[in-house]
Order: C-alpha cells, then structure tokens, then sequence
C-alpha cells in the first residue's frame, strides 16, 4: 500500500507539473497575443531600424530628433537646383510623410474620399493609391473640419510591414506595403471643432491613439496585426487637445507621454497605465513634447514652456512663459530647446536651467517643428522656406532654401535626402550637383 500511494504522489506530481507547464505556455500566448507584455511573437522592428528610417510624425519616438547624415542645406523649388523630383499630389491633407527603405507614405482626403499613396522614393513615380471609402462604421456625414486642418491631418506610422492611417472621420486602417487593406474600423467620430490631427504612433506592436475630443478623451491601445483593441484608457480631466503623442525611454522604462489642457500625463505603453501626471497648461494644445536626458518639455501658447523632471514625483524644473507656440513643437537635444512660435520668434534655452541663450525673429511664422539632425536645426516657415541653423547657444543661420510655395508639414529625413510636403506638391531634396 505504501508503494501503491507513493506512485500515487508521484504520478500526480507528474501530471500537475505537466498542467502547470501547458497552463504557463498558454498564459504566455494568450499575454502576447494580447498585445501586452514583450510582444515578443510579433515581429516589430528595433529602435536601430526605426532610426534608419522615418517611421511617423517627427521622426522616431516622435521627439524630433533624425540620424542621418549628409542631409543637403542647399535647394530652390523655382530653379530646381538639388529638387531630385517633385510631384503633384490630387488631394489634400497636413499630415507628413513617412518613409521605410525605398517608400514614401501619406495621406490625403477630402469630402470626395480617403487615400493612401506610396510612391518610390528614388524616383517620385506613385507606386499605388489605395482609396479608403468604406470602412464599417464610417459616417454618411463627414464631420465639420476647418480649412487648415483638413480631414487628413494626422500623420501615417509604419512597422515596416504595414502602413496606418487616421482621418478626420475616425476611421483607422491598416495597408499591407502592395495597398491592400488588412483591417479597417471607426474609432467614433472625433467631435472636435477643428477637425482630428494627433498622429498615430507605434510601440511593439501596438498601435497607440490620442484620442481627446468631445466627452470621450482617451489613449486606445489597438493590436497592429489586426486593429483589435488591447486596452482604452478614459482621460475624464483633460479636454481637446490636437497635440500628438512621444514615447520616452527613462531609466523605468518606455513611457508614452501626451499633452493637452490642464494636464501633461504618463502612461505605460503596454497596458495604458498611469505613471506619472503635471497641471501646468492651458488652452486649445496643438504642440506635442519634447523629451531628452530625462526631462520632458511641455508647452502651448497662452500657458507656459514646463521642462518637467518624471518620475513618481514629476516637479517642473524651469518654466518659460514668452513667445510660446501654438502648433509647432519644441525639440530638445542633451543642451538646448529650440522652439519656434506661429508668428516668427525661435529661442533657444539650456535644457537644464532654462536660459535662454538667444531669440531670433523671422519674418514668417511656423506651424512646421524643428528637427535635429546632427549639429543643425531645420525649421520650416509657413512660406516654405527652412531656416537652418546651428543647434548651439549662439545663433549662427546656414542656409534659408525655399520651396517656392507654402509648406506646414514636417520634413522627412533620409540618408543625403529630405522629403517635404508642400501645399501642392512632394518634393525629394538632395545634392545633384555637389552643394
């Protein structure tokens, strides 16, 4: 009997470690088919290869910052020196391109339609255009949206896999790279008086939405393979914002920080937890943050520039309450913040500290934001000019090309190439003839 109960004890051992076993295996399929924890069944590309390209508004993380090299300083649209191609686009839209390898990706819409265009990098020839008319969903109206918004507004992200895109109307779809639709749905029609322009951004695998408009503001997390949502976060305390959201990586991990009125807040990516909140803006929010060597800068016109030290007591360092943007964002690199207001001044200020170093005024003002790119600043003028000039604390200017018409979107960075967005046409940038 004694031998009899212990094959029984041991038999049971047995088969509960090989429960226990199956039982973990699916837990682990079940959390990353989820979308939540590593995702590490999903293929998403590295931070490396999200460099290497440019992935959605602002570039990676969406700070601001390129890493690339033998960006041309000098072109003219009207003359064509250094202008690669130009093409005409059919409709409308402010959202940015994003480019992957040898693609270039947009939007454009209007109350006619919705489309998605790919077009060949090296050559500007449109390689396919998808129209996106039907989504379940979708309103028979079209939502209200003002001149300088538009319905295409906010800016595409890409995985290198799929490209996503979000009008005006709500409707979110994700294209495989031939244009074929993988899934499409409609998040609820933004009620927002301008129109929907916070741009889509990616972390792993899952594709993350700001979406603050009317009664319903909150941070939707949707699985990228197949636009099924993970998680909704309600955002009650805060109100409109048009700002779009970054992705920080701190010492506690990556965080996706959005800004809007009263409030900047932290959440964890994964699961749309918050970390960490500051009461410091106020009014109709349009900028979206900056972030390096762990301070987050916050900023809107009529409110004040916060640069925020995170954590699980976030306390604002320095402030700044003069010649503050309404649209454009700032940018930060381990010294300065460089920000540009809509009516002309840019500053600069020591990242630390807070003082300014310099204000420049410029005859136009910006909607476009600064971008890095090595010791350069590149900022676009709504007269689509770039002003390019040293990240440093002395102003010292490069080079003003111009396009040769208006421009409000954010240049696109390759290696030796710049692709802009201007009001009518999509222009490549590089130096053909040796300067």
């Amino acid at each position: 009997e004694k031998i009899l109960a212990r094959k029984s004890i041991t038999y049971s051992g047995i088969a509960i470690f090989i429960f226990a076993l199956i039982a973990g295996i699916l837990s682990e399929s079940e959390i990353s088919a989820s979308g939540l924890g590593s995702g590490s069944a999903t293929n998403f590309p590295s931070i490396e290869q999200i460099r290497q390209n440019w992935n959605g508004f602002r570039g990676p993380h969406g700070l601001g910052v390129a890493y690339q090299e033998e960006v041309p300083t000098n072109w003219d649209g009207v003359t064509g020196k250094n202008i690669i191609w130009k093409t005409a686009l059919d409709k409308p839209g402010y959202n940015s391109p994003i480019i992957w390898e040898n693609k270039l990706f947009l939007a454009a819409a209007d109350k006619g339609g919705q489309e998605v265009y790919c077009l060949d990098t090296e050559s500007g020839k449109v390689i396919w255009k998808t129209e996106l008319n039907d989504v379940p969903g979708s309103p028979e109206k079209k939502p209200k949206v003002t001149k300088d918004t538009g319905y295409a507004a906010p800016t595409m992200t890409t995985d290198g896999q799929n490209v996503y895109v979000l009008f005006a109307t709500g409707d979110i779809i994700g294209l495989d790279f031939e244009g074929k639709q993988v899934w499409a749905k409609n998040l609820g029609v933004p009620d927002n008086h301008y129109g929907h322009s916070s741009s889509l951004i990616l972390h792993e695998n899952l594709l993350l939405i700001q979406y603050d408009h009317g009664d319903s503001k909150q941070l939707i997390a949707l699985r990228s393979a197949n636009g099924d949502q993970v998680y909704s976060t309600p955002r009650p305390d805060v109100q409109i914002s048009w700002a779009s959201p970054v992705l920080i990586d701190t010492d506690e991990g990556t965080e996706i920080v959005l800004n809007s009125s009263p409030l900047v807040i932290s959440y964890d990516p994964l699961n749309g937890k918050e970390l960490w909140r500051v009461d410091c803006m106020y009014g109709e929010v349009g900028p979206s943050p900056a972030y390096s060597d762990n301070f987050v800068f916050a900023v809107n016109d009529l409110a004040i520039l916060a640069a925020i030290k995170p954590g699980d007591e976030p306390v604002i360092v320095w402030e700044y309450d003069e010649d503050l943007p309404e649209a454009s964002s700032p940018v930060a690199t381990s010294d300065y913040l460089f920000m540009a207001s809509g009516v002309g001044p840019v500053t600069c200020h020591d990242a630390k500290t807070g003082e300014q170093y310099w204000l420049h005024e410029f005859d136009h003002g910006f909607y476009s934001s600064p971008i890095v790119v090595g010791d350069l600043v590149y900022l676009i003028d709504k007269k689509g000019v770039t002003h390019i000039f040293k990240a440093d604390k002395k102003f010292e200017l490069i080079s003003e090309p111009a396009l040769g018409e208006g421009a409000v979107t954010i240049p696109a960075f390759m290696p030796g190439r710049i692709y802009i967005r201007g009001d009518e046409n999509l222009y490549c940038i590089g130096n053909t003839n040796g300067s």
